[in-house]
């Protein structure tokens, strides 16, 4: 596996975890905008092997947001590169091949909460509260991300106000699939991953891919998309292994893992 310096990797059977790990809050310099790039593009690459990731983040935090001494030097005239490295970063996530399930606890707000919300889907610890303070400290960005996982009138009063929520009003809106005590966070984020990676690793990869595209489709292109994708699926041995195996009540033997 890679080395990075500020993200931990470390490998589980076909689940990867990777932790950010930048004390004491976990909070995003631009170099390390650069390296969540260059993992979550290419996972194959630092994280051979895996079918899925976690995303998680060491001490007391997931991710308290930016770096805000350095991004107190942002101007307009540096602003397009860094930004574009921001982006890049949270497009990664989104894009990543792999399935990623973010594993959340404590603070996650600003780069944190979108980048919990660029994940698959998040599991998180009791303690956990999400929030987007872009206004309080003068800058933009997050709101998209935050209307993946609440609806509209909250993602306006949350970033108006600034004010953060607790994980429970969160889960009560379907923004996380479980809420768990923090000290079995990381195990029942494992545990999902557990129940995607035992599945063909050609499927799960056409799966990520088929979510990706049609989350803003209309029903009809949509599905149309997905069933494109269910004929190009269709011969590929671990597919055609998958309807076999379905059909004669045993446990699938992929070629794939």
């Amino acid at each position: 596996m890679t080395a990075f310096d500020f993200l931990a990797l470390k490998a589980e059977g076909p689940v990867a975890v990777v932790s950010l790990a930048r004390p004491p809050v976990n909070s995003v310099s631009q170099a390390m905008y650069r390296e969540l790039k260059q993992l979550f593009s290419e996972p194959e690459r630092h994280v051979p092997g895996a079918k899925a990731i976690v995303l998680a983040g060491e001490g007391k935090h997931f991710c308290a947001g930016n770096d805000l001494h350095e991004f107190g030097t942002l101007t307009p005239e540096n602003s397009d590169e860094r930004m574009a490295e921001v982006r890049a970063a949270f497009f990664a996530i989104q894009d990543c091949p792999l399935p990623v399930v973010g594993a959340v606890h404590g603070a996650a707000l600003g780069t944190g909460l979108a980048m919990a919300a660029s994940c698959d889907f998040v599991v998180a610890a009791d303690n956990a509260r999400f929030g987007t303070p872009e206004v309080s400290v003068g800058i933009m960005g997050g709101a998209r991300h935050l209307a993946r996982l609440v609806p509209e009138p909250l993602v306006r009063w949350m970033y108006f106000t600034a004010e953060p929520i607790d994980v429970q009003r969160l889960a009560a809106l379907g923004g996380v699939v479980e809420v768990v005590p923090a000290d079995e966070l990381l195990d029942r984020a494992r545990a999902h991953a557990d129940l995607i990676v035992r599945h063909s690793a050609a499927a799960i990869k056409m799966a990520k891919r088929s979510l990706n595209a049609i989350e803003t489709m209309d029903l009809q292109p949509g599905y149309e998309f997905e069933q494109g994708l269910t004929g190009e699926l269709s011969a590929h041995p671990d597919s055609l292994e998958a309807r076999r195996a379905t059909l004669e009540r045993r446990k699938p033997q992929y070629t794939e893992g």
